[in-house]
């Protein structure tokens, strides 16, 4: 299994790291178009490997993709991250181009290359690169409902105050703080219902702290977050690496699926050494079914302006 993560920043190094401790991959290399910088943060990770006890090869290019060849899976992080009060869909005249032409080199190195989208306006990213690129529908997935979810599962285990692996619970819906839609009434302590420990108010606060929980640590850290991002992707590659069909929300590619079509946007799939092996379709109540169609009709406008 080779990696590459293009963009070097520290979204796509800890990508890297987190691919490299699991030690499920081959090779991972790093991409920037800094000169040095991708080798410099290679180095430092493989620095690391007897310490950590993996032996991923990690290498590192200054925008050569030729270094790229023959990956299994590519991970777009590049782009300008957000800085405090910015949103994600404000991104897109700067990152629309890099992405776009990021997607083409590596697609030229790697054909059968399966492409997970991170960088910003994320789901319009995603659309972006299936335009762009016309690969099949299961081999390019944006990152975002993995890490939502992951956001959501942390706010849930500290309103029950209970051990997070306790905790279930998933994000539908676009990547923004607007269209973002963690479904509490799913939501589970060990297969009981979280509404059972917490009241609705309580709830109702967990669900407001996920959809900003981005710009949350945005405001705190002076610029996007990096550690969560990047464990989000590396359980994405680690379950096509491993074939293991696992549930991730995610932005997919919809024809049809929850009467929505021409658009990308987040619902659980099924990952695989295919990439989305299945888009699992859930039964929603009306009031989600009426979040899903407001956040899709705000990917469609945050497209428009492609």
């Amino acid at each position: 299994m080779k990696v590459t993560v293009v963009g070097a920043g520290a979204v796509g190094a800890s990508c890297a790291e987190y691919i490299a401790i699991k030690d499920f991959a081959s090779e991972v290399v790093l991409v920037d178009i800094k000169e040095g910088f991708a080798e410099g943060k290679a180095m430092d990770l493989m620095q690391t490997a007897s310490l950590n006890g993996f032996d991923t090869k990690i290498t590192g290019a200054t925008n050569d993709y030729s270094k790229t060849a023959g990956s299994d899976v590519a991970v777009i992080t590049s782009g300008i991250p957000r800085k405090p009060g910015m949103t994600r869909e404000e991104l897109i005249s700067t990152n629309a181009g890099i992405v776009k032409s990021v997607a083409e080199s590596l697609i030229k190195e790697s054909p059968n290359v399966i492409i997970i989208v991170v960088s910003n306006p994320m789901d319009t990213m995603t659309y972006l690169t299936h335009k762009a690129t016309g690969l099949p529908k299961n081999r390019i997935i944006g990152m975002g409902g993995a890490l939502d979810s992951a956001r959501f599962k942390y706010r849930l285990a500290e309103a029950v105050d209970a051990p997070i692996s306790d905790i279930d619970g998933m994000v539908i819906g676009g990547h923004s703080d607007t269209g973002m839609i963690p479904l509490t009434r799913l939501a589970t302590r060990n297969s009981v219902p979280v509404n059972e420990f917490i009241s609705a108010e309580r709830m109702e606060e967990v669900k407001q702290a996920t959809k900003v929980g981005g710009a949350t640590l945005t405001k705190l850290l002076g610029t996007s977050a990096w550690y969560a991002p990047g464990a989000a992707v590396s359980a994405m590659v680690q379950a096509i690496a491993l074939d293991s069909k696992k549930m991730f929300p995610c932005s997919c590619l919809l024809e049809g699926e929850y009467g929505l079509s021409d658009i990308c946007i987040g619902v659980p799939a099924l990952i695989g050494s295919n990439g989305v092996e299945e888009i699992v379709e859930i039964a929603l109540n009306d009031a989600e079914k009426e979040e899903l169609t407001n956040s899709a009709d705000a990917v469609r406008k945050t497209n428009g302006l492609l």
